[in-house]
């Protein structure tokens, strides 16, 4: 199961995720100024991020929605760097938090589970109720795909809905997991996880070791780290010995070179240095919590 292989990318090489988040003003002007078209200037930063930072990191996630705003040229930029990303042998996520119902779910699951966007995981939004989620079960089951559905995100507004009580005196974030955790259980690998896991965010700390005890099986997508204010001590809290989970970082690493000066020639080099120094703060971290 896709799920066997995520577990030992983080085991060999850390739990980050190098979000592929690109605008095109995170490219170094000078760099960006050698290209005539966006789609080749944003392939190519893609390209020499992914190869400087591959050594120290698990996977890679694209955020769609910075590639559809580039319209076809945006999307011919997504397709060559999902491509590139699996071509490496490297995990690719697809962040499209999709959330439909029936035959249109199963549309969706096509457009991203094969083709030209095809990824190894997609992220889900499970707010219509699991029926958006089963349509991509049997890619699961049959395709050695995986799901990242939403549990609780990292987002101010999670509060919104995620935290609101139910009759039992839950919040509804806490019966989404029950329900993930229900769905994922048939798609267990033989690391212990499931190749349907969940999108826990690491910003709100009061709730993490009850999560990660509770979804014992669920393989957890971190996002919130650094820019939204989460540490190397609070995502630790939802790793298990260090596994059973990806953390994200974005900005962070895509933008390390504005804190250089030879920025324009050595942006990879500064990517793969900060996604290195996130790897070893939560390994740290994570050693931390066992003393």
């Amino acid at each position: 199961m896709i799920v066997d292989k995520l577990f030992d990318a983080v085991a060999m090489r850390g739990p980050v995720c190098v979000g592929l988040d690109t605008a095109l003003d995170y490219l170094p002007p000078q760099f960006r100024a050698g290209f005539a078209r966006p789609d080749e200037a944003l392939f190519e930063f893609n390209r020499r991020i992914v190869d400087a930072t591959a050594p120290s990191c698990a996977c890679f996630k694209l955020q769609i929605a910075y590639y559809e705003a580039l319209g076809l040229e945006g999307l011919r930029a997504y397709a060559r760097t999902l491509r590139y990303i699996r071509s490496k042998g490297c995990i690719a996520i697809a962040d499209i938090k999709r959330g439909d119902i029936a035959a249109t779910a199963q549309m969706y699951a096509r457009a991203h589970f094969e083709g030209e966007f095809e990824a190894d995981y997609v992220t889900l939004s499970p707010y219509m109720g699991m029926d958006s989620i089963e349509p991509w079960l049997p890619w699961v089951q049959d395709h050695e795909k995986g799901l990242f559905v939403l549990i609780r995100t990292s987002n101010p507004g999670a509060v919104d809905i995620q935290y609101l009580e139910q009759k039992s005196g839950a919040r509804v974030y806490t019966e989404v997991a029950r329900r993930v955790a229900e769905i994922g259980a048939p798609h267990v690998g033989t690391c212990g996880y499931s190749s349907v896991g969940g999108v826990v965010g690491c910003t709100h700390l009061e709730e993490a070791q009850a999560l990660r005890q509770q979804l014992s099986r669920v393989f957890f997508l971190v996002p919130g780290y650094g820019a939204q204010g989460g540490t190397a001590a609070d995502v630790a809290l939802y790793l298990t010995n260090g596994n059973g989970g990806i953390v994200n970082s974005s900005r962070g690493i895509l933008l390390a070179w504005k804190k250089h000066e030879d920025a324009a020639e050595h942006f990879a080099e500064h990517a793969a240095a900060e996604a290195e120094r996130m790897r070893d703060d939560i390994r740290a971290a994570v050693g931390a919590l066992h003393t």
